[in-house]
């Protein structure tokens, strides 16, 4: 999957590829030398990977909508998923189901101007549109997040920039299940909207239950992550364990009939996809009811690494039919859990045996909080640089009442649906969701606890991985084979803090960051980047893309409010030149000339005179004065860089 998304190994068309596989599996059946059937298997497991990447890319059909668009040509299109809105427009994910009389398919990221007054378009919902594509934008600074790429993992490689007016709606065509769960949350919502509750706790309301963070602020979500409880607002395993546990609980008695085994795990099976219909079949509930579906199917074997089985085969089974889950960080992250909760949590719980039935559940709870974390820690460390090491506190107290809090609201939705929920429960229930946000709040608020800016490479991160598997086998088997093997992964962990030390000293370079209206120059050297600018010392030490580039790089960073006229870097001289137009004659050889501030020069008469190597235009100058500055160099044949469309210019000359 991996290697058929970023290389594109497979390019021979679909009939080539279900060939290959089916001569793979025909080898497979009349072999039968063990060593051949071994590399066989790996081929044919290497090749589904394949195939499934590339059956799941639209791109590769010849009705694809990139293939048939032209000048004049009108588009159909139909809402699929309506994602959170961004500050200036409400943004959805939609299919092009026709373009002009073709039939296609293939999706793309819809951005419609905010309107308070037009209704927003709902999932299902067809509209038509005369409009030409734009191109998704990569970061424009190294090392922050790469929007681009997270849209080509959902299969989205362009975008749209609409008004409403711009809109012909055509209606309701047909009918999917999703849209049908969309309708259906929608009815709850505004059924759950006349019972007064407050914005945050409605908004918790639906993240819980309904699977939608859309409303939820960006205070409440940055105060639960730094409580180390975000999880808790997406629907996900947690949730989903949750109700498998209270559903196994409830059902238990029909383990007394004639085949109640089986007609009690139809039953929860059931009622889990119940539970992710509410919830929206959103790509995180649908993967957390997928797992726990083997799971509840495995457990009423009770055979020997049927838990194991059931989550690896869950795994495998949603990579076959949907082979992008492999790069959702939510997916990762809740396999990661529940693995280290079934190979940490058992060995942790040893530890300690309490003598009371009370303490003893506290005591499981805080175990297996740690061992999920513990399955996690290096990933999260990579993707988010934080730790919350009150996360105990904030599971100890939270999950025990989780279960409660989901039944209820289940029952608080149930009600309202038919009319009947008294204002008096609406508001206990506002309560305890107000109780949990509260005290989540306090939690992160805690900042001493709260251990940020942690810089974690991919390799790190492995090597993190390769000592918790190899430190948990010796923890279970305390042989010297496995403690040879837990000793060699902390030498490759020393090993590569060595080795990115020693880069990370001598990696040296000048950088022109993106910065519109301002102008940001970084100098990289000795594991040190000083920033040299003219911004508010208060606002550039909080710059993101600053902070990004810090905690990646793994460096100290030094600031300074100037920019000088000319930087010497590595023998090479580097010429500013700002609004004013004055820059020196003299002593100046072939420099990369940067401008800032659109300033007014004869750009054609400074190429003549100084010959510059470069000219580089940051992103604060005028696009007018841009695009004639790169008609003026493509003429003179002298390089050009615009930081706002190629991104940051890097220069790291050896």
């Amino acid at each position: 999957m991996y290697f058929q998304f970023f290389y594109q190994l497979w390019q021979f068309g679909f009939l080539y590829l279900i060939t290959f596989n089916a001569l793979i599996l025909f080898f497979l059946l009349v072999v039968s030398n063990k060593k051949i059937i071994t590399i066989l298997c790996f081929f044919l497991f290497f090749f589904i990977g394949i195939s499934s990447t590339y059956f799941n890319n639209d791109s590769n059909y010849s009705n694809y909508y990139q293939r048939h668009l032209k000048e004049t040509s009108s588009l159909v299109l139909t809402i699929n998923k309506v994602l959170k809105a961004g500050f200036y427009h409400d943004k959805y994910e939609v299919e092009i189901k026709q373009v002009g009389n073709v039939r296609t398919r293939g999706k793309v990221l819809l951005n419609i101007l905010k309107d308070s007054t037009i209704p927003s378009l709902k999932v299902d919902e067809l509209f038509s549109i005369n409009s030409s594509f734009q191109e998704l934008n990569p970061p424009l600074n190294p090392h922050q997040f790469n929007y681009k790429t997270y849209l080509e993992k959902q299969g989205i490689y362009q975008q749209l920039f609409l008004e409403n007016k711009q809109i012909k709606r055509i209606g309701f065509q047909g009918f999917s299940l999703v849209g049908i769960s969309a309708k259906f949350r929608d009815q709850i919502q505004e059924s759950l909207k006349a019972h007064n509750f407050k914005a945050d706790e409605l908004a918790v309301i639906n993240a819980l239950l309904l699977g939608q963070r859309q409303d939820i602020s960006k205070e409440l979500i940055a105060d639960y992550s730094r409580a180390g409880a975000v999880h808790i607002l997406a629907v996900s395993g947690l949730h989903v364990g949750i109700i498998l546990l209270i559903l196994s609980w409830i059902f238990k008695p029909l383990e007394r009939l004639k085949k109640g085994k089986f007609i009690k795990t139809i039953l929860v099976v059931l009622f889990l996809w119940m539970f992710a219909f509410i919830a929206g079949l959103s790509a995180s509930v649908v993967r957390a009811v997928t797992m726990f579906t083997f799971l509840a199917i495995g457990l009423s074997f009770q055979r020997k690494n049927i838990i194991e089985f059931s989550l690896i085969s869950s795994m495998f089974f949603l990579l076959v039919f949907k082979p992008m889950f492999l790069f959702d960080v939510g997916f990762q992250l809740s396999y990661l859990a529940v693995f280290g909760i079934i190979w940490v949590q058992p060995r942790l719980y040893t530890i300690y045996k309490p003598r009371f039935k009370l303490v003893d559940k506290f005591w499981q709870l805080i175990t297996v909080s740690f061992a999920a974390q513990i399955g996690i820690l290096p990933l999260s460390l990579f993707y988010f640089h934080q730790f919350p090491s009150l996360f105990w506190l904030s599971n100890l107290i939270i999950i025990p009442f989780l279960g409660a809090i989901l039944i209820g609201g289940i029952i608080i939705i149930f009600f309202s649906l038919l009319g009947v929920l008294p204002q008096i429960l609406a508001t206990l229930y506002g309560f305890v969701i107000s109780s949990m946000n509260n005290f989540v709040g306090w939690i992160s608020m805690q900042e001493q606890f709260l251990w940020k800016e942690i810089s974690m490479s991919f390799l790190w991160m492995i090597s993190l991985y390769l000592l918790i598997a190899l430190g948990t086998r010796f923890l279970i088997d305390t042989s010297a084979k496995k403690l040879i093997y837990f000793l060699i992964s902390i030498v490759i962990i020393q090993s590569i803090f060595v080795f990115e030390t020693h880069q990370k000293k001598i990696k040296e370079e000048f950088i022109v960051f993106h910065k519109s209206r301002n102008s940001i120059i970084g100098i990289r050297t000795l594991g040190k980047l000083i920033v040299h600018h003219d911004i508010d010392s208060s606002i550039i030490q909080k710059s993101n893309f600053i902070t990004s580039y810090r905690i990646a790089e793994n460096v100290d960073q030094t600031f300074i409010k100037h920019i000088p006229a000319v930087f010497e870097y590595k023998k090479e001289q580097i010429l500013i030149i700002d609004s004013l137009g004055v820059y020196p004659f003299k002593g100046v050889k072939k420099p990369i000339v940067v401008l800032q501030y659109s300033p007014k020069i004869n750009l054609e008469r400074l190429i003549k005179t100084i010959h510059p190597k470069q000219i580089i235009a940051d992103g604060n100058n005028y696009k007018s004065y841009v695009k004639k500055w790169r008609v003026i160099c493509e003429k003179q044949k002298t390089p050009f860089y615009y930081t706002g469309k190629n991104g940051a210019f890097i220069y790291d000359k050896e």
